[in-house]
């Protein structure tokens, strides 16, 4: 559910069943006219014992189509009900700010308004418009890294000096007190890599964190060097995710189907940019959860140096979520 997201083609699977027909229908005709012309042959052991090994191998052959086509299928069906449910999430995550944006036009047009309201509906409107650049980003930033359009521009990164921003970016958007998110890292460290798309990982992370978490968000991100890498957690005292779904919830549009995550806004996207963003830096990230209820902890390795393969500098193209 990365890279391979791409446009899918059907002709693989229309391909393997024309051979599996074909082969269906040779055997059937070819057999037949054998039989019919050449009766001899039902009493040669030789002859049936190659007409028995050849339609043996027909037959494995016409499985294994039966069974890929089948896997292909699975899958298709998968995919078209994520896909229905994230239309179903966009269509509420627009509508929401839609609505509180009009409501706010039609009151500021009133005559008489304090000048004080006014300053206060101009506030929200201002906050529901960076809703929906954000969310507008994040769905294109999934796009582009479906279609492996990613590039960087690697440079130094001081890790504690860039979460604590992304935790500020967070906070605001989320209306929440500054309590609710704990910065525990060392100034020493730092690690070589593309600034941008890696403050895009964290944000995700502790949005996401802040998102699943109970009444009072609790989340605590840290980071340490551990040989050449750079290891960085974020961890929430929320729903926790089921040890079913713990590699399942970076896939793209996928959500996991408990009521609990249903109540909550989402698109399915969150964790699935993270974490293609950190494989183009190189790393990986990781979910641990002890259970439904119990809290979660992403856990983000990173390269100390040089982003993906050591490559140096590219062109800066990462963000937009």
């Amino acid at each position: 559910m990365s890279r391979h997201r791409k446009s899918r083609s059907i002709s693989l699977p229309i391909t393997l069943s024309s051979i599996a027909v074909t082969l269906s229908v040779a055997l059937l005709v070819g057999w037949t006219l054998l039989v019919v012309k050449s009766p001899a042959l039902t009493h040669d052991i030789v002859a049936n014992t190659v007409l028995v090994s050849t339609g043996a191998g027909a037959l494995i052959v016409i499985m294994t189509v039966l069974v890929l086509f089948s896997i292909f299928l699975v899958r298709e069906i998968r995919e078209v009900r994520r896909q229905t449910s994230f239309i179903d999430s966009v269509t509420h995550e627009l509508k929401s700010p839609l609505a509180a944006l009009k409501l706010c036009i039609e009151t500021l047009s009133r005559e008489g308004l304090p000048e004080e309201q006014r300053v206060r509906l101009r506030g929200m409107m201002l906050d529901d418009v960076d809703r929906l650049s954000a969310f507008i980003d994040g769905i294109l930033t999934a796009n582009r890294l479906g279609e492996g359009a990613a590039t960087q521009e690697i440079e130094e990164v001081a890790v504690a000096a860039m979460v604590r921003r992304a935790a500020a970016v967070i906070r605001r958007r989320s209306k929440i007190d500054e309590s609710a998110v704990t910065v525990e890292i060392g100034e020493e460290v730092k690690v070589e890599t593309d600034a941008v798309a890696l403050a895009t990982v964290v944000e995700n992370l502790i949005d996401n964190a802040i998102k699943y978490s109970g009444e009072k968000a609790e989340v605590t991100v840290s980071a340490r060097n551990v040989d050449e890498s750079v290891v960085i957690e974020v961890r929430d005292h929320g729903i926790g995710i089921p040890r079913a779904a713990l590699r399942r919830v970076f896939e793209r549009f996928y959500r996991v189907p408990d009521e609990p995550v249903r109540r909550r806004r989402g698109t399915g996207l969150g964790l699935y940019v993270a974490s293609e963003l950190a494989r183009n830096l190189g790393g990986r990230i990781e979910a641990r959860s002890p259970g439904v209820g119990q809290g979660t902890t992403m856990i983000v390795t990173l390269p100390r140096r040089g982003g993906r393969g050591g490559r140096g500098r590219r062109r800066r193209a990462a963000r937009q979520s």
